[in-house]
């Protein structure tokens, strides 16, 4: 009796069971991704996407000091664009820039990826070496612009008075000639940016499987041979992550430039980062200062869709 009064139960409770709700599981999934995704939009709205809306609309105003007190600043059109543009300092600050940014990527590439092959093989007092490499890197800008600056003057320079003692002459303007200031920026840059090629150049070595030299070797291929055929192709994701770094990063420098040249001596070490400065808090002429903000922005996102489209193409 009391077992089949168990047994007709069972299939009540059974029956009493909500069925899963399939539209109900995709919209809180949906709602979850999108509360870890939110901070991260407004992160990005805030300090990414107003200052380059309020940038570009800027560049088409008329924005003096006195519009911060009065909170005026009627629109001009495209005056501010065409006064910048038809500004022969405008052509030598881009096309310094280009020569300042290639110069510095390339030399802070070859030197590090030199490294980072040095560094790979393995001796005494390798990690202190290593150690002492990242110096320049953790050295604040302006300080090491500060520095090179004394180590770079032609009277005082102890650069120039170590090459007097050699005999190779000691009197060379490298910050005060317009024909040397820009090679001499261009110098004290690599030398910043080699300690972060080194080390992720010798991460990206450190995964490359030693199997694949070992195979190369066994097959009598050179050490160049090597380097060329095994490591550079396991290596290329890497560089390409090294190389768009370094351009965001160098094409805008400002404080170094500042600390060396101030942008001359006339205007030879001019870019675009010292002209938006220049426009905008030197001359007070801040819809300038926004155009050439624009600009340098504008530069920056076509070499990121280039990135985009190359790995695009090497992924297919």
């Amino acid at each position: 009796m009391t077992t089949s009064t168990v047994t007709a139960q069972a299939p009540a409770k059974a029956s009493e069971t909500p069925a899963p709700d399939p539209a109900g599981t995709r919209r809180r999934r949906k709602l979850s991704q999108w509360g870890f995704v939110a901070p991260a939009v407004v992160f990005m709205l805030l300090f990414f996407g107003y200052p380059l809306v309020r940038n570009v609309v800027m560049s088409f105003q008329h924005y003096t000091p006195k519009t911060f007190f009065t909170g005026e600043a009627p629109f001009n059109g495209t005056d501010n664009w065409s006064t910048v543009f038809h500004d022969a300092l405008f052509g030598k600050a881009l096309w310094h820039t280009l020569v300042f940014t290639a110069g510095s990527l390339l030399g802070q590439f070859c030197i590090g990826l030199a490294l980072a092959v040095f560094f790979s093989r393995r001796f005494p007092l390798n990690g202190v070496l290593r150690s002492l490499i990242l110096l320049p890197w953790l050295v604040p800008m302006v300080v090491s612009g500060i520095v090179w600056r004394r180590i770079l003057d032609q009277d005082t320079g102890v650069l120039n008075s170590f090459l007097d003692t050699l005999g190779l002459g000691g009197h060379t303007p490298w910050l005060t000639s317009p024909h040397m200031a820009l090679l001499s920026v261009i110098l004290v840059n690599i030398w910043i940016g080699i300690p972060f090629n080194m080390v992720i150049l010798y991460g990206g070595l450190q995964e490359i499987p030693k199997e694949l030299h070992e195979a190369a070797s066994l097959d009598g291929a050179s050490a160049w041979r090597t380097f060329r055929s095994v490591t550079l192709p396991m290596l290329k994701p890497v560089i390409t992550v090294v190389l768009v770094l370094g351009f965001m990063s160098t094409v805008k420098i400002l404080d170094l430039i500042l600390a060396l040249t101030d942008g001359g001596p006339a205007d030879s070490t001019q870019t675009l980062g010292t002209l938006t400065y220049q426009n905008s808090f030197v001359q007070l002429d801040f819809g300038a200062g926004a155009v050439v903000g624009n600009v340098l922005i504008l530069v920056s996102a076509v070499f990121a869709v280039f990135y985009l489209r190359a790995n695009r193409s090497e992924g297919k």
